[in-house]
């Protein structure tokens, strides 16, 4: 109903009877085509005067919402339509109707630090200079570049010049802008490992590459298969391979780095969750080695929370400043707030804290999901390294065959992921899902409280009896 208040000034009043129009066509409660009352029918029932209703109709004539016809009268125009009532969440969810969710990607968002990130906000909104809230160097604010760089230099073995460390939206944005330089250079593929990340396709299609599937062995990317492809250009989780869960061998690393000088390529680095591992220091980052041969990223969203959208990458000095001007063309920086606080908390040993609050309380729940598998699914194995937020649980092949071992489970409501989903060629051996083969699954445990993780294999046990 448009009431636009009678006793607040004209000019008010006139910008209320604009805005109600306006809300009204926007909201579909005026559609298209509906005659709108004459200005002086409509200035009566109001108790405005005519003039006002007058200027209102031009004002929303002149934008496109209306439309008025000599002689005729004025009538919704068909330029705006109804706008959907409410946003919707896009965010990845617990699938529908499960009761335990094992699928894999998800740190514990309980875990994430409100006090100390709230601490180091106020702490910086105190001190911030004003220039600092400009646009930012592209590369990110100099304190985070130089916090990060002796981050990645004493935790994971980096070479890490601050000059060389682009700030980015996790390793998402990272993989997206060395697409686009590799693509801006003529490269038209990519090899990625197979399994591997589900997002690493995806991100170097859309930056204009072909992804090419190359498989792995027990150490690593099969160098056989690598060396014949002509590829010059490939990715890989060597700390922690995803989703199988293998380190790759000192001799893989060497075997590739080796490839890369002679085809002058370039390895792209994704260390996803390399500060998680439970059984040993961790295993140091494949571009200490040679970081002009090797591209790495990384970022926060395992540690503290992916919503943050805060990452790095360290680039080759040859690829810099072409990386260093597509991140600027894509979107002027990051957020010098958030960059700023990041900064303040890593130097004020905020991060390091979160580190090992996070290594405790994922390796118990590792170790909860070990102990759950062996006492529920006899004879059931896990493989890869004791590390990351995820384990390969290997079941024997008379839980099989995969497909309804899958069945029971969703009937249990245990979402789980099966290794297969993660391959992008068909398995080499026939028959993988038929009686005699293993299931393999890929089984996320970060996000889960041990009582959970305990309560999801024992049900998913449950139904598999029956």
């Amino acid at each position: 109903m448009l009431t636009p208040a009678a006793a607040a000034p004209a000019r008010g009043r006139g910008r209320a009877l604009q805005s109600a129009l306006r809300e009204a066509v926007r909201s579909g409660r005026l559609a298209a085509g509906t005659r709108l009352p004459s200005s002086r029918e409509l200035a009566t029932d109001l108790g405005v005067s005519r003039g006002l209703v007058t200027e209102a109709y031009e004002q929303l004539t002149a934008e496109g919402y209306l439309r008025s016809d000599r002689g005729s009268g004025t009538w919704v125009g068909e330029a705006a339509r109804a706008r959907p009532r409410g946003a919707h969440d896009l965010a990845p969810r617990r699938a529908a109707g499960a009761v335990v969710d094992f699928r894999p990607g998800t740190p514990d968002l309980s875990l994430f630090p409100r006090a100390g990130w709230a601490a180091a906000h106020k702490s910086v909104l105190a001190r911030l200079p004003h220039r600092k809230l400009g646009y930012p160097d592209p590369r990110g604010l100099p304190e985070l570049r130089t916090a990060l760089a002796s981050l990645l230099t004493r935790r994971r073995g980096a070479v890490a010049d601050p000059e060389c460390l682009v700030v980015c939206s996790g390793v998402a944005q990272a993989m997206t802008v060395l697409g686009s330089v590799l693509r801006e250079r003529g490269l038209d593929a990519l090899g990625v490992e197979d399994p591997g990340s589900p997002e690493h396709g995806p991100l170097f299609r859309a930056a204009g590459l072909t992804a090419t599937a190359l498989p792995l062995d027990g150490e690593g990317l099969a160098m056989g298969p690598l060396r014949r492809s002509g590829l010059t250009a490939v990715t890989t989780t060597p700390a922690h391979q995803f989703p199988t869960g293998i380190a790759y061998s000192a001799r893989r690393r060497t075997e590739l780095l080796d490839w890369a000088r002679s085809v002058d390529g370039l390895i792209v680095e994704d260390d996803y969750d390399g500060d998680f591992r439970y059984d040993r220091a961790p295993v140091g980052a494949l571009q200490g080695l040679d970081p002009e041969r090797v591209a790495y990223s990384g970022s926060v969203s395992k540690s503290l929370a992916p919503g943050l959208r805060l990452g790095w990458m360290l680039v080759p000095g040859r690829l810099l400043a072409a990386a260093v001007e597509r991140k600027r063309t894509m979107d002027l920086g990051n957020p010098a707030l958030d960059q700023a606080v990041l900064a303040d908390f890593i130097g004020s040993g905020g991060y390091d804290r979160q580190l090992r609050r996070c290594q405790r309380a994922y390796r118990e729940r590792r170790d909860v999901l070990v102990r759950a598998l062996a006492e529920h699914f006899p004879g059931s194995r896990v493989s890869g390294i004791a590390a990351g937020l995820h384990i390969i649980a290997r079941l024997p092949p008379r839980y099989g065959p995969e497909e309804r071992f899958l069945h029971r489970a969703e009937r249990a409501g245990i979402a789980v992921r099966p290794l297969s989903a993660h391959a992008m060629t068909p398995e080499p051996e026939p028959g993988l899902t038929a009686p005699g083969h293993e299931v393999r699954l890929v089984l996320g445990y970060a996000h889960l409280t041990p009582a959970d993780i305990v309560r999801g294999v024992s049900l998913l046990a449950r139904e598999t009896a029956r």
